[in-house]
């Protein structure tokens, strides 16, 4: 049953994942997330909560989760990620220092 429909990054979903029995799916998304996995929890947390403390209306939860997996290093990585909305120069350069500064 579906209870609530949030955006999660894999590193929450990592550790969803360990409170789970095991079973073949589970497996399935481990490998999943061991080929793709880029931010540890600790770097993922710092990562969502510099982005939240930005506040600003133009982030939604869906980039953050983006920008978690992700990772983006530079400009046009970001820019894939924000489709939809159009960034200042200011807020690039916040997001990316966010990111790098959680390294």
């Amino acid at each position: 049953m579906i209870l609530d429909r949030e955006p999660l990054n894999m590193s929450e979903v990592s550790e969803i994942l360990k409170d789970i029995d095991d079973s073949d799916k589970k497996e399935e998304i481990e490998l999943y997330l061991k080929k793709f996995l880029k931010a540890k929890p600790g770097q993922a947390k710092k990562i969502k909560e510099g982005l939240e403390e930005l506040d600003s209306l133009k982030i939604k939860r869906e980039h953050i989760v983006k920008i978690v997996d992700l990772l983006p290093s530079d400009v046009s990585d970001l820019n894939k990620v924000f489709t939809d909305v159009s960034l200042s120069e200011d807020e690039t350069n916040k997001i990316l220092e966010i990111v790098k500064s959680s390294k």
